[in-house]
């Protein structure tokens, strides 16, 4: 099942990681072949892609003001170990420099205007957060 958006639990559930430490986020992003602008149809048609970059446009700004920066972007390559029908085309890493950065950011009345062309570009998405420091087997 494509997901798009949090969950409220699944946005909770960043308050669990060390609030005096940066949280970098794992983004996998599958685009839509056309945008999907149904519920905005003033929006001018583009790809998923095209969508994609407006929405990174509108929101390189607020992850500046939030204490955010972008780490690492690329386009992905087909899966190695994982369901064949699971693909991405590109995978980004963006720091926060606190778990509350990044909330303050994504519940911000800039980002939810500006995350309309983020819901019509994709298909599908991941979003995961990681923190820097002992791994789960490292216990």
């Amino acid at each position: 099942m494509p997901s798009i958006w949090p969950t409220e639990e699944q946005l909770s559930s960043i308050n669990e990681f060390d609030q005096d430490q940066p949280i970098t986020m794992l983004n996998l992003l599958a685009y839509r072949v056309a945008a999907d602008y149904h519920n905005h149809p003033a929006e001018i048609a583009c790809s998923g892609k095209e969508a994609y970059k407006r929405y990174s446009d509108a929101i390189t700004p607020l992850l500046t003001t939030h204490g955010g920066k972008v780490v690492f972007v690329g386009a992905a390559n087909p899966t190695v170990i994982g369901p064949d029908a699971e693909q991405w085309d590109d995978v980004m890493l963006v720091e926060y420099s606190t778990p509350k950065a990044f909330i303050n950011m994504a519940t911000s009345p800039e980002y939810a205007a500006a995350s309309i062309h983020r819901s019509a570009a994709l298909s599908d998405s991941r979003l995961v957060p990681m923190a820097a420091g002992k791994t789960r087997f490292q216990t």
